[in-house]
């Protein structure tokens, strides 16, 4: 008997979580061995031409416009990952990193709000309060001082919060009104050249940072296979593969049931990283990230109550 096309895509939201866990692993071996925006911006490049040879008709049917709002989301994107493999690179804890990361998802509609005057639902406001409680108590043991890691972190969500807002509206096709009251259509840019757009963007600002900070000579001269396999894996699963399950999944069902499974994102992280580099962390670094997981289910609350009646209702 085939699955349903819902639960099919909740089965690769789910798989696209774990890609993207596995994808810090990569990223955190890879920066151990080179620069770390050097890495970003070779990944980036490289996935964008791997997902054009699969974008180049939506490509070739895109007007300057597009390209141009495409563009500024890859900026935006590149700015956030930049911060992001900073921490990274620096971070103590990945697994407490990650949490950090996903304060983004509780940020895009504080953002949208600020930015864009869009209303938000009440819960948004009810998880802020949450997420900074989870925040504090990451920093307890050092006296309300972030880390390095832990700031590059926090500065990559809320540029993140930028970057997933900007991207639902380039995304989708929206009216705008000019101030003669006149009114037009701005069209959606299609979702595999929308990514490939970005991500060539991302690469180019990455790749632009880190030939203004950090040295190349010594990593081409000692460049070995293990460098290389790190590279490629995340190029291949955990950038261009993670994406293409992620579109397959959001074109078989709402992106709101997606939300939810994809705050499990930093608990595979954490899991992860304490198998594979042996990470623990302290009773108030556990309490910090539990709440700040429990802010993104409020945050969200109102998608995971529709999850759970339906749960009960298939039973």
């Amino acid at each position: 008997m085939p699955l349903p096309s819902s639960t099919k895509a909740d089965l690769l939201l789910l798989l696209v979580t774990l890609l993207a866990a596995i994808s810090w692993m990569f990223s955190k071996e890879a920066v151990m061995l080179m620069p770390p925006l050097l890495f970003m911006g070779i990944r980036f490049l490289l996935a964008s031409l791997l997902l054009a040879l699969f974008a180049w008709r939506q490509l070739q049917r895109l007007d300057g416009e597009q390209y141009w709002r495409g563009a500024r989301v890859g900026v935006v994107f590149g700015l956030a990952m930049c911060f992001w493999v900073s921490g990274l690179n620096v971070a103590s804890n990945i697994g407490e990193g990650a949490f950090l990361a996903s304060l983004a998802v509780i940020l895009v509609p504080v953002i949208a709000r600020i930015v864009f005057k869009e209303r938000q639902p009440s819960s948004t406001w009810l998880a802020l309060p949450v997420a900074v409680a989870g925040l504090a108590m990451l920093s307890l043991q050092h006296g309300f001082r972030l880390e390095a890691g832990q700031g590059f972190f926090v500065a990559a969500a809320v540029i993140f919060a930028l970057h997933y807002t900007l991207n639902t509206r380039a995304a989708n096709a929206r009216l705008i009104h000019s101030r003669d009251g006149a009114t037009r259509e701005l069209m959606r840019i299609p979702v595999m050249a929308l990514t490939t757009i970005s991500l060539a963007c991302a690469g180019a600002v990455a790749l632009s940072a880190s030939l203004l900070l950090e040295p190349w000579r010594a990593t081409f001269e000692s460049f070995s296979p293990v460098l290389a396999g790190w590279i490629l894996a995340s190029v291949l699963i955990g950038t261009s593969t993670r994406f293409a399950v992620q579109t397959w999944a959001q074109s078989l069902s709402s992106s709101n049931n997606g939300v939810v499974i994809l705050v499990l994102e930093p608990v595979w992280v954490a899991s992860i990283s304490a198998f594979w580099f042996d990470e623990r962390m302290s009773g108030s670094q556990m309490a910090g990230c539990a709440l700040i997981f429990a802010a993104l289910l409020i945050n969200r609350w109102s998608t995971v109550r529709r999850l759970l009646t339906r749960s009960r209702a298939s039973l």
